[in-house]
C-alpha cells in the first residue's frame, strides 16, 4: 500500500494495518518513522515543505516495493509519505515491510527508505526559525547508500553472503550462547 497524504499519520495504526495485511504469515515487522528535524542547527528550523510529482511519485515508490518484495521474499509493504507544511517534530514517512524473516524484514525496510530518498520525487523546502528559506539538496551520503543496494553483496530472495557458509541471520545456531 503507497499513500501520499497532508494529514498526520498515526505510527500504532500503520503498523497494525501492515499487520493485519500479512495476515498471520510474517514472522518479523520492520517499519521506519522519518521526522521533521532540526537541519539548520545555527539557524533553527520552524518547518518543512514536501512538494511532490503526483503519480509518478507513487509509482516510483511501488516500483520500489515491487522490487524490495522480488529479492527479499517480503511478504507485504506499506509506505505513507507526507506531503505540504510539516512543523519541526512532525512524522514525515513510514516505511513498513513485513516478511517470514527479520533479517528479509530489516533489508527490505532499509532498501526502500535509502531508495525512496534518492528516486521517488519529492522536493524539500526548510523554512528557518527567523523566516528564511530555501530547498534542500539532495545529500551526497543518500545517494552513495542508495547506490549500495546495487552492489554485488547484495543478494536476493533471502540468501545471505555476509553470514557464516551463506547461512540465514535467523537460523538456529548449532552451538549455545557463551555464559558467564
Amino acid at each position: 500500500m503507497i499513500r501520499i497524504q497532508t494529514e498526520r499519520f498515526e505510527v500504532a495504526e500503520l503498523a497494525e494495518l501492515l499487520q493485519t495485511r500479512a495476515a498471520g504469515r510474517a514472522g518479523a515487522l520492520v517499519h521506519f518513522v522519518g521526522m521533521v528535524r532540526d537541519y539548520s542547527p545555527d539557524a533553527g528550523s520552524r518547518s518543512l515543505f514536501l512538494e511532490h510529482y503526483p503519480g509518478m511519485c507513487e509509482r516510483e515508490i511501488q516500483a520500489l516495493c515491487d522490487q524490495a518484495k522480488q529479492r527479499w521474499d517480503v511478504l507485504d509493504t506499506v509506505v505513507v509519505h507526507r506531503v505540504g507544511e510539516l512543523p519541526l517534530g512532525d512524522p514525515i514517512v513510514f516505511v513498513g515491510a513485513a516478511a517470514a524473516h527479520r533479517g528479509q524484514a530489516f533489508r527490505a525496510c532499509e532498501y526502500i527508505i535509502d531508495a525512496l530518498k534518492t528516486r521517488a520525487p519529492f522536493w524539500k523546502r526548510e523554512t528557518l526559525a527567523d523566516g528564511r528559506a530555501f530547498w534542500v539538496e539532495q545529500q551526497a551520503a543518500d545517494a552513495e547508500k542508495t547506490a549500495r543496494w546495487d552492489m554485488p553483496q547484495d543478494t536476493p530472495s533471502g540468501t545471505f553472503q555476509d553470514t557464516p557458509s551463506g547461512t540465514s541471520p535467523d537460523a538456529p545456531r548449532n552451538t549455545p550462547p557463551d555464559t558467564p
